[in-house]
This record gives C-alpha cells, structure tokens and sequence, in this order.
C-alpha cells in the first residue's frame, strides 16, 4: 500500500490476535493555511527557541519537561518516554463492546482506517471474523492505544467491507453540559410551535450526503488569492439568500413550512424604511426652517 501507515500493531479479541495498520481516515490538504510574512520586504518571518538570558539554543539541547512547580521542571527525554513499557503501544485490546449509538457524539475524536497487514497471510481471515461479528452484533469494540506520545481510548466498529477506528477522548476532556445549560427554562414550548417545528424538520429531512456541502469560506478565499495574483477585483461566492427576518415566531414557522419566502415581511421592511426617510426628511426641514 503507497501510503503510509499511521500506526502498526495488533488488535486482540481474547485469544485472537490480528495485525493491524492504521491509516488516517480524514485529510486536510483541502484546507487553507497561512504563513506569517514581513509586509515591508515579503519574506516569512521565522521563529528562534531562545532561553532569557542565555539567547537562541540547538535542537539537540531541547528536552520535554512537565512543570511540577513554578518554573522547576521533570525533564524527559524522548527515548526515556519511548522506553516507558505499556501494551498499548503495540496492542488494541478488546476488553468492553457497547451499542453502535451508546457513546455521545461529543467523545469522538479522529477517524483511522482499520487494514489487516498485507505482510501477514492469517491476518486476513481473523480481520473479516471480527467485522462481521460486529456488524451482526451492531456493536463497537472498546480498547486502548499509546501513539506518539498520546494515549486514547478507541472505538472499533464495521464500515463497509473493512473497520474503522475512533479516537475518543477520556471522561477528564469532556466538560459536563450543566454548567452551561442550568440557566435554560425547563418548561415546554407551545405545542403548536413544536408540531410546526416537527413538520418543518420532517419536510428537510433525507440521507445525509456530505458532497452537499460546500466550504465557502475556503472558496472564497482561494478565489482572493487568485485575483490578488491576477490583479482583478474578486468574484462573489454564490451562497443562499437571505430572506427577510421574521420577528413573529409562529408565523416565521409557518412561512417556512410552507416553503415560501416572506413578501409581508419585505414589505413591512420597505414600509418602515419609507418612514423613517420621511421621518430624516421632517427633521432636516424642521432645521433648515430653524
């Protein structure tokens, strides 16, 4: 296989262990990133690793250090981190399966592609077992993995005709929605407003499809760059319009349910801003007459 391999280990399931290769599942070279540039002279600033009062240092003088008090530090090197023996670095042990809609969405973290090792011939036969078995179970498989420096828990379930992998966070990352939702009213919401809320959602409602969506914000940037290159005045993105703001929340719903947009509102808009010319137009009389 051309690319390369994120991780290479062994998933174990009892007695049964399969080797595995990892490969991320999600990229980013789509994405626009930017670098930090003088303006006077165009070129890209670069960033020294500097100590007060000893000045710029070598790569090779640079160690991790996890700070224990202000400014006193454990130093680590990496082959000491490297060295630190834990079966999770070279084995997914699988010691928990729960339903595939038990974890909340909030956990997961990044997803890697699951490939039996094409250097190993039985890998193979162990890897379908195990997919298949998720699938007809419709379960996920829970387990642990130390990568780079990094320890996850990790989520593996089927995906077409192989696995995929998730990273998940650990209970300590994941803050608790209380603290941000306790002020919110418990009461429920008019009974006419949800059901036209319901039929609103159930008229929007179809497979999701991730092609639909367009990042306009990246196209829209890549589109400043080429005219600044180009020294033409940029293209507008074409994005859905805006239809006028409805304060009326009941006949807001009921617009959209019906799919239409909001004429009385336009309107209404129109006529407001008819009088508040006529208004600007009264007062610069009354001061001229003044």
């Amino acid at each position: 296989m051309a690319a390369r391999a994120y991780w290479t280990g062994r998933i174990r399931l009892a007695l049964v262990s399969i080797p595995v290769q990892l490969f991320p599942a999600t990229k980013s070279s789509a994405k626009i990133s930017f670098n930090q540039v003088h303006k006077p002279s165009g070129k890209r600033i670069r960033y020294e690793k500097v100590v007060p009062g000893i000045g710029p240092v070598d790569s090779e003088d640079i160690v991790k250090g996890y700070e224990v008090s202000k400014g006193k530090y454990v130093l680590l090197t990496d082959e000491e981190i490297d060295d630190v023996k834990l079966e999770a670095k070279r084995t997914i042990d699988l010691v928990q399966f729960v339903d595939q809609d038990e974890i909340d969405p909030m956990y997961f973290e990044r997803p890697f592609f699951v490939v039996p090792d094409e250097d190993n011939e039985d890998a193979e036969e162990a890897y379908i077992v195990l997919r298949e078995a998720l699938k007809k179970t419709k379960k996920i498989g829970l387990g642990q993995l130390v990568v780079r420096g990094k320890g996850s828990i990790v989520a593996i379930k089927d995906c077409g005709k192989g696995l995929l992998l998730e990273t998940l966070r650990y209970a300590d990352e994941v803050q608790k929605a209380d603290k941000f939702f306790s002020d919110l009213p418990k009461g429920e919401a008019d009974k006419e407003l949800i059901g036209l809320a319901e039929e609103l959602i159930e008229k929007k409602a179809e497979k999701f499809n991730p092609a639909a969506f367009k990042d306009s914000f990246t196209e829209a940037v890549k589109e400043l760059i080429d005219a600044k290159l180009e020294k033409r005045p940029p293209k507008e993105i074409e994005e859905p319009q805006q239809t006028a703001q409805v304060i009326d929340l009941m006949e807001a719903l009921k617009r959209s349910v019906r799919g239409r947009n909001a004429p009385n509102a336009r309107k209404s808009n129109k006529t407001r801003g008819r009088s508040r010319s006529r208004g600007k137009s009264k007062r610069a009389s009354k001061r001229r007459a003044a």
